[in-house]
């Protein structure tokens, strides 16, 4: 996580990207950046600029095996952008590939014959889906803005300042 947060303060831009849940969390992420005065954005919106070199991806999957998240990684990567994976899975494709990785040990599958939750890296959940990993990644990515927060030394009214006005 410390390998994170020097990496979005020293990036130019950071840009975010998952799909499913774990892409709506990282909305939310991108959301909290632009409150802390720096560049966020999220992957596959229409303004979303080019990613150069200097750039940060995050990239979100619980199984680290999401085919567009791997894809934008690869590109993220062609582009001389440093890539940080946020994953459950510590040996999936994402996060081999990635140049640093945070690793949420948290169940990521679905064992649908039976009803029960699903298992990664040894972690079980009764929730379906991915569900316990993206509530840890909220809970996580909050954390991190929140640790920005104080480095950066914004006050919650300079953040207010830059919320939308247009809700």
């Amino acid at each position: 996580m410390a390998a994170l947060e020097e990496a979005i303060l020293s990036a130019r831009a950071v840009f975010v990207v998952g799909a499913g849940r774990s892409g709506l969390v990282g909305c939310c992420f991108a959301m909290r950046l632009a409150h802390l005065g720096l560049r966020g954005h999220v992957v596959g919106e229409t303004v979303t600029p080019r990613v150069e070199p200097g750039d940060v991806v995050v990239a979100l999957s619980g199984s680290g095996e999401t085919p567009t998240t791997c894809a934008v990684e690869e590109a993220a990567a062609q582009a001389g952008a440093k890539v940080i994976a946020i994953t459950g899975a510590a040996d999936s494709p994402l996060a081999r590939a990635a140049h640093a990785k945070v690793v949420i040990p948290t169940s990521t599958l679905v064992r649908r014959s039976s009803g029960e939750g699903g298992k990664a890296d040894g972690v079980s959940s009764a929730q379906y889906g991915g569900s316990l990993f993206e509530q840890a990644l909220l809970v996580m990515l909050d954390t991190i803005a929140l640790r920005l927060q104080s480095r950066l030394a914004q006050t919650s009214a300079e953040m207010d300042a830059r919320h939308a006005n247009l809700e």
